[in-house]
C-alpha cells in the first residue's frame, strides 16, 4: 500500500463524484486496479510511466503499481464533534488515514443546493476545520485531566507532558490546527498517544466547474499558503465523464478543451509531495513492482516494504538510478558502464531507484 487519503468536506461538495472518478482506475486487489473494500473505501493504482518503462525493457510478466487507499467519508456537518450526523463514526475514520483531502465546493449549481445557501469556500473550510479542532480539543482535554491527576506524584515526565497538553489546549482553543503546534522532539510518545485529526497534513481539493472558477481557487491558495497546505483544482464531474471514455478520446478532449492536465493524476502527485513520499522499483521475471517509501529512508528499511526477512537479514543491495536505466535499459550494459552500484544498509534511497536486495 502506498498511503491513505480521507476525502472530507460538507455535504453536496462533490466528494462522492470525486471518489467515483477515482474508481475508473480499475484494478482488482490481485493486480492492483481499483477495488472496493467497503462501499466507501477504494484502492487506486498510482500511474507511473517509469514502471511501464521498466516492465517493458526488463520483460517481466506483469507490472504491479503502488497504490493509494481512498476513504469517501460522508459529509461532515456542524456539530460532528459531538456525534451529530453520525459524526463520531466519520471522525474515527479520519483518524486512520495518513492525510486529508478536503473537498471544497467552487462550482455553482441550481440543481445541487449548498448546505448554507451561499457559495463561500473559505467559510466552508473553516466550518469543517472547526469541527476537527473541537474533536481534538475534547481528546486533549481528556488527556490533560488524566495527566493532572497522575502528575501529583511529582513524576517529571508526567509534569512535562501536562505542560505540553495545557499549551496544546490553549492552542486549539484559539482555533489553530494541531499541525501548527510546535511539539518538542522529546514528546514523541505523547504525540503518538494523541491521534489528533488536525495534526494530519491537508490537501485542499477545489472542486470546480469547467470554467475553472479561478478567482475562488486563488482565494483557497491564499488561505492554504500560511499553513503549508497544497491546493489541487479538479472538475470532478468532468473527470467522471472522461473516465467513461476511451483513453485516447479522453486525452484528445483534454487537449481540444484546454484541460491538458489529468486532475486525478495531479491529486495523486500532490498527495505524494504532501507526505514527502518517493517510489522505488524491483523487477524480476515474474513482475516489475513499484513501492512507496518516505523520502530519506535507508535501503535496509525500504527492503522491509518488500518482505520483513529482507530487512532483518539484509546483506547489501544492487542499485540502479532510474535516469541511468532510462538511457541504457539493459542490466549487462549498465554493469559494463559501472552504473550498478553495490550499497550497504545505510544507503539513502533516491526516487526511482531500481534495487536488487541481497539477504541471507
Amino acid at each position: 500500500m502506498g498511503f491513505s487519503l480521507g476525502i472530507v468536506g460538507l455535504p453536496n461538495v462533490g466528494k462522492s463524484t470525486l471518489f467515483s472518478a477515482l474508481s475508473h482506475n480499475q484494478v482488482d486487489i490481485q493486480n492492483y486496479p481499483f477495488t472496493t473494500i467497503k462501499p466507501n473505501v477504494g484502492i487506486v493504482a498510482v500511474p507511473d510511466e517509469r514502471l511501464a518503462f521498466i516492465h517493458k525493457n526488463l520483460q517481466s510478466a506483469k507490472a504491479v503499481p503502488t497504490t493509494i487507499e481512498f476513504f469517501d467519508i460522508a459529509g461532515l456537518v456542524k456539530g460532528a464533534h459531538k456525534g451529530e450526523g453520525l459524526g463520531n463514526q466519520f471522525l474515527s475514520q479520519i483518524r486512520n488515514v495518513d492525510a486529508i483531502a478536503h473537498v471544497v465546493r467552487c462550482f455553482k449549481s441550481e440543481q445541487i443546493t449548498h448546505v448554507s445557501g451561499t457559495l463561500q469556500p473559505i467559510k466552508d473550510i473553516e466550518l469543517i476545520e472547526a469541527e476537527l479542532i473541537l474533536a481534538d480539543l475534547a481528546l486533549v482535554e481528556k488527556k490533560r485531566l488524566d495527566l493532572k491527576s497522575r502528575a501529583k506524584t511529582g513524576d517529571k515526565k508526567m509534569l512535562s507532558e501536562l505542560d505540553i497538553c495545557e499549551k496544546l489546549v490553549k492552542h486549539l482553543g484559539e482555533g489553530h490546527l494541531a499541525i501548527q503546534f510546535n511539539f518538542p522532539d522529546n514528546m514523541e510518545d505523547l504525540k503518538i498517544a494523541l491521534p489528533l485529526l488536525t495534526f494530519k497534513p491537508v490537501l485542499y481539493v477545489a472542486n470546480v466547474d469547467e470554467s475553472g472558477n479561478i478567482e475562488m481557487v486563488e482565494k483557497i491558495k491564499e488561505f492554504a499558503a500560511p499553513k503549508g497546505f497544497f491546493v489541487v483544482s479538479i472538475c470532478s464531474k468532468l473527470e467522471l465523464e472522461l473516465g467513461d471514455m476511451d483513453q485516447d478520446d479522453a486525452e484528445e478532449y483534454r487537449k481540444s478543451s484546454g484541460v491538458d492536465k489529468n486532475g486525478l493524476g495531479a491529486l495523486i502527485s500532490v498527495g505524494y509531495k504532501l507526505l514527502d513520499l518517493i517510489t522505488f522499483f524491483t523487477s524480476n521475471n515474474k513482475e516489475s513492482h513499484a513501492w512507496t517509501i518516505k523520502r530519506g529512508a535507508t535501503v535496509q528499511k525500504s527492503a522491509g516494504k518488500i518482505h520483513s526477512d529482507m530487512e532483518n537479514n539484509f546483506i547489501a543491495a544492487e542499485v540502479i538510478h532510474f535516469n541511468d536505466f532510462s538511457i541504457f535499459s539493459k542490466i549487462e550494459l549498465l554493469k559494463q558502464k559501472g552504473l550498478v552500484h553495490l550499497e550497504g544498509r545505510d544507503y539513502i534511497m533516491c526516487d526511482g531507484d531500481i534495487v536488487y536486495i541481497r539477504f541471507s
